[in-house]
């Protein structure tokens, strides 16, 4: 046989900085999701909140964060987000039940009736029992001054308006009571619910989304396995077949064309003298309805000439290329040979997939736990002028502290999620540090796979008799040698 030719001297490891800043990259990687796991809490961002930063209660599966004391026009009467009240110093509090009736406070507690229905969304400190006067119990923010019939959305309590003979009305009404003996119209709430809408419409697009993957996840994996079957069997006959395989595709694909370029003449010419068929694309604009330009002429002249153009460019191509066809059908074979010898090949992209799923899953679970790691943040909110406004305050001590003192009506409510420590001034840059990881880790994973490849290729390539002088396990070599 042929003697092997010599091992060139003068070979060793590249890229030796490279590889020891990625380990250390990887490690402090790590640290970053230990320190995010410790810290974060994945259901600020999941569930709604009331002004003290609670978390509405899991047995209750319909409680829902409740606006309170506030007026349309500064946004009280809707809980925006599941992270602040929107509009400080309205108070928002959990409940059992959105209220479906219109009150007022200074109705039921001057006739004393429907006031147990609605202690129910006072805050949990509130005594009827001690008969406070009603200016003081609003302007303690103990009960809100009105309630609305309302509907749930999103785990939150949303004002239940509805159109009728294109009238806005809220629970059959178009005006209400605010509690404070004026009375106001119900599209004043639009404004508050538009705003919300923002929110909840992104988030029953992503729920719609992820229902959408939980009822047909079957339907994907058959998908998936089907692809798989038809791959390999493609695959088994190009070993055999790839001069006619490949001729016969390309045949098809002119045949398809000249079709395609045959149907579009035919609509074309049927659509001829119909009314509004000749309006010009740049006269019709853009529609939303896609099928309003398959009754166009032009639609489909232009359909036309593009799949002309697009026919040409390919028999030109086979005109002039037609060697290098030949060429591509020899590699083909060879390819599909050298598969038959390295079957494994076949499953490899299976752990490149579950690798960068990995990465994926890693980084996904990183950003939301540092994007919840904040500490609940509470600040001083007060109706009147008070030099504490503003500023940060303790809830345990704040009733004993000199702000309520200076000021009485001031209030220490949960503002948002934050804090002052170095690790939370600094989530902005770790939250960069794990995109750039994510990055780098998924493209290391594909070029690990992408070189695994070439070196179980290069194994047979390069094996004098195949398959004997292959290695036992050409993929495990390769992976071996690619990650040494």
């Amino acid at each position: 046989g042929v003697p092997n030719p010599p091992v060139p001297t003068g070979r060793g490891c590249t890229d030796i900085v490279c590889c020891v800043l990625l380990v250390v990259a990887i490690v402090g990687y790590v640290v970053v999701g230990v320190v995010a796991w410790t810290h974060g809490d994945p259901r600020k961002v999941i569930h709604p909140t009331d002004s003290r930063g609670q978390f509405l209660p899991h047995h209750a599966g319909t409680a829902r964060p409740l606006p309170m004391a506030g007026s349309p026009q500064k946004g009280g009467g809707l809980a925006v987000s599941p992270a602040a009240p929107p509009c400080p110093p309205h108070t928002q509090i959990c409940v059992n039940k959105c209220p479906d009736r219109y009150l007022t406070y200074l109705g039921v507690s001057s006739t004393k009736k429907d006031l147990e229905y609605y202690r129910n969304f006072c805050i949990p400190e509130f005594n009827p029992k001690l008969n406070k006067a009603v200016p003081k119990v609003l302007s303690d923010k103990e009960c809100p001054a009105m309630l609305i019939p309302s509907t749930p959305l999103a785990r939150r309590c949303l004002p239940a308006i509805q159109a009728k003979k294109g009238v806005i009305m809220v629970g059959n009404e178009t005006t209400y009571d605010d509690g404070h003996g004026r009375r106001r119209n119900v599209t004043e709430l639009l404004e508050g619910a538009k705003k919300a809408n923002v929110v909840l419409e992104t988030r029953q697009l992503a729920m719609k989304i992820f229902e959408d993957y939980t009822v047909s996840w079957y339907w994907i994996i058959i998908g998936l396995v089907i692809a798989m079957v038809a791959s390999l069997i493609f695959i088994v006959l190009l070993r055999f077949l790839a001069g006619i395989m490949v001729w016969v595709m390309i045949v098809m694909v002119i045949l398809v064309l000249g079709y395609g370029i045959f149907h579009c003449y035919m609509e074309y010419a049927k659509l001829k003298g119909e009314a509004g068929s000749d309006v010009s694309l740049a006269d019709l604009g853009f529609q939303t309805d896609l099928r309003v330009y398959l009754h166009l002429r032009q639609t489909w002249l232009a359909f036309m000439i593009i799949l002309c153009v697009v026919e040409l460019v390919i028999i030109l191509l086979l005109i002039f290329l037609r060697k290098r066809i030949l060429i591509a059908i020899a590699l083909i074979k060879e390819a599909s040979r050298a598969v038959g010898h390295v079957m494994s090949s076949l499953l490899f992209p299976l752990c490149t997939f579950f690798l960068l799923c990995l990465c994926i899953a890693y980084w996904a679970s990183t950003a939301v736990f540092l994007s919840t790691s904040n500490e609940a943040v509470y600040k001083v909110f007060n109706e009147s002028a008070c030099p504490f406004s503003g500023q940060t305050c303790r809830p345990e001590t704040f009733n004993t502290s000199n702000v309520t003192k200076l000021c009485p009506d001031a209030q220490c409510l949960f503002a948002f999620y934050g804090g002052e420590t170095a690790y939370h001034k600094y989530l902005i840059v770790l939250q960069f540090f794990n995109v750039f990881m994510f990055f780098w880790l998924a493209n290391f994973v594909i070029a690990l796979g992408q070189v695994t490849l070439a070196g179980a290729f290069a194994s047979y390539y390069w094996a004098f008799k195949k398959p004997d002088d292959m290695p036992a396990f050409p993929l495990f070599s390769a992976f071996g040698r690619a990650l040494r």
